[in-house]
């Protein structure tokens, strides 16, 4: 099963799947209102804005694996919207790790970072960019949205026009 076939719930409890977004490069993240990185979304924001009509999007999966996200869609999309201007597509709070992860992390958690580490999910903001071949990149939660390694990466696989 490709990862754009995994069912998943958009933020307003709508069943769907990542096929909307195939061909494009996505940037799957998890994310969480109460952290220390939660300033990532003003960059992660930034680059929907930047490279959005390019055939990029970033695509943000609330968690409270590490027990710093809001108990309520409702409350984490307002956060998201009012605080920081998220306008790319937010999705229903999931389980990143274990035997109840979500079956996209399920799938995304096989792939190993640039030090050669797979397996569970770190902590908020662990990034996932997919390109239009289907090839799974990991970047873990320190690195920056907006880092060169990541930017390079969303440039060099966007679809030609």
């Amino acid at each position: 099963m490709e990862l754009t076939d995994i069912p998943v719930t958009t933020i307003d409890g709508a069943e769907t799947t990542l096929a909307s977004h195939k061909g494009k490069v996505m940037m799957i993240v998890n994310v969480a209102s109460r952290c220390g990185l939660t300033p990532q979304y003003e960059k992660l924001e930034a680059l929907q804005k930047k490279y959005g009509d390019a055939g990029f999007t970033v695509l943000g999966f609330p968690s409270n694996q590490f027990l710093q996200e809001l108990g309520k869609n409702d409350a984490i999309k307002d956060y998201c919207s009012t605080t920081w201007g998220v306008t790319f597509p937010m999705y229903d709070r999931v389980k990143l790790n274990g035997r109840n992860a979500h079956p996209l992390y399920a799938e995304l958690t096989k792939t190993p970072d640039a030090q050669g580490k797979a397996g569970k999910v770190s902590w908020n903001f662990e990034k996932f960019v997919v390109t239009p071949d289907g090839s799974v990149h990991r970047f873990r939660p320190t690195t920056e949205p907006d880092a060169p390694e990541i930017i390079d990466l969303i440039v060099s696989s966007l679809p030609a026009k």
